[in-house]
């Protein structure tokens, strides 16, 4: 990647020249500014646009899945609780009748505007 970088700077300068100026040559340079800076080629974001999903060429190249999978929903947090000297930690809450108080107060489930952003369709 670091080597194309200087490629990139250079070719506006290219731009001058007789095989940039064809819709062929001009098509290659916004693909390969494209990849460069979104790791995308153009026909990738109008089908992400279109499908509402991470797709990429270069997900391809590096031996993966045209699209990237819809993430998976993250596992339930443990339910940790104090005890004499030590931290015990369940993966359900309910095996207690009445569950004593957490060792950390932070939030168990992701808040609505997480889950829509860890939802939402590309971009």
């Amino acid at each position: 990647m670091r080597l194309l970088l200087p490629v990139a700077l250079l070719l506006p300068l290219a731009a001058c020249g007789v095989a940039w100026t064809t819709p062929v040559g001009a098509a290659a340079g916004v693909n390969l500014i494209s990849v460069i800076v979104l790791h995308r080629s153009a026909f990738d974001v109008l089908w992400s646009l279109a499908s509402g999903r991470d797709c990429s060429i270069v997900r391809l190249d590096q031996g993966l899945s045209y699209c990237k999978p819809p993430e998976a929903e993250p596992p339930p947090l443990p339910y940790c609780t104090r005890s004499l000297g030590w931290v015990d930690c369940w993966s359900d809450p309910l095996v207690f009748i009445e569950p004593p108080q957490q060792v950390a107060d932070g939030p168990y489930k992701l808040t609505p505007a997480q889950e829509r952003n860890r939802t939402s369709a590309w971009p």
